[in-house]
């Protein structure tokens, strides 16, 4: 497919304008990344080397944990190092795959959360049944669904803006490529890719919200039912996944599920989306789960006993 424009690079405006305020922002961005990296992996460490977090609930944690380091680390480091320089700029061919990682993961995470939705609802209503339904063979099936679904996304988004013409100007007032600013810039109209595209992300972004929203109200309900499952653990698990579906959507549908125009709080919504999120799910995540803390604590337990066994060995006769 050959693009029809001769457009070679985009000028990006950052978050901000002002050198000074440029540099202050750096230190706290760059935390927070790192923040996200090293809580993302030590979720998916702590999963795969504990033998006690085997349920599928954490086997989908570990691959939103996944999802999120590797989101993070296509989207913060060329905003983070931007901040540094007074000129940001981006070749056309890394703005489009930024466009397409950037809808990627994203699409990937919002099947994600609905599979995960859907293990609660049968581990806290359907006990009894709950390895039989959810076996190793769905969760494979519903990850590869995941991973499918996020794809063609992704694909159809980045179709609807790589076969534009953009002939100039070539100025993004965001610290990312993405559609809508995107769209501003193209020499041609795009009333019917804005509407296709508000169809394929904000609408679908906010019907599966509400849907989520109906199934945890549907969980958290039958919590109250005795002798379905109901109990502090399952309800603290439920609302800590209400929590990051919230994170998540809301500014997911703020973005994409309106007619395409730049408001002061776009920067905003778009820093909680590639940004906050990733980095507080590991805590929503670990914060009320007990299991979850226990197995983190044993395995640093068991790491700091064979570090101390390294340093001190024991003596031989």
């Amino acid at each position: 497919m050959e693009n029809r424009n001769n457009m070679t690079e985009f000028v990006l405006l950052g978050l901000t304008q002002n050198p000074e305020m440029q540099k202050v922002l750096f230190v706290p961005f760059l935390l927070i990344y790192l923040v996200t990296i090293l809580g993302n992996l030590l979720i998916m460490v702590t999963i795969m080397a504990s033998r006690s977090l085997g349920s599928p609930m954490y086997f989908f944690l570990a691959y939103l944990s996944l999802i999120d380091t590797v989101y993070s680390t296509a989207i913060a480091p060329k905003m983070i190092t931007d901040l540094l320089h007074d000129k940001k700029t981006i070749s056309f061919q890394a703005c489009m795959t930024q466009v397409f990682m950037d809808h990627l993961f994203p699409g990937v995470e919002v099947i994600l959360l609905v599979v995960m939705a859907y293990d609660r609802y049968v581990a806290i209503c359907k006990p009894l049944h709950y390895l039989i339904i959810v076996n190793r063979w769905i969760c494979a099936l519903m990850l590869l669904l995941a991973l499918t679904g996020g794809f063609l996304h992704s694909l159809v988004q980045f179709l609807f803006i790589y076969q534009l013409p953009f002939c100039g100007p070539n100025v993004i007032d965001n610290f990312v490529c993405d559609m809508y600013p995107l769209l501003k810039l193209a020499c041609t109209n795009t009333h019917l890719i804005r509407l296709s595209m508000i169809a394929n992300g904000g609408a679908v972004c906010t019907v599966v919200f509400f849907t989520l929203l109906v199934s945890y109200g549907v969980i958290l309900h039958s919590l109250k039912v005795p002798g379905v499952g109901g109990n502090p653990k399952a309800f603290y698990t439920c609302a800590s996944h209400m929590t990051v579906v919230i994170l998540f959507f809301v500014p997911c549908i703020f973005l994409y599920a309106r007619p395409s125009s730049t408001l002061p709080t776009d920067k905003f919504m778009t820093v909680v989306l590639t940004f906050l999120t990733p980095m507080l799910n590991p805590f929503i995540y670990t914060l009320r789960n007990a299991e979850m803390k226990n197995a983190m604590r044993k395995l640093w337990n068991k790491n700091a006993t064979l570090a101390g066994r390294g340093l001190y060995p024991s003596c031989r006769t």
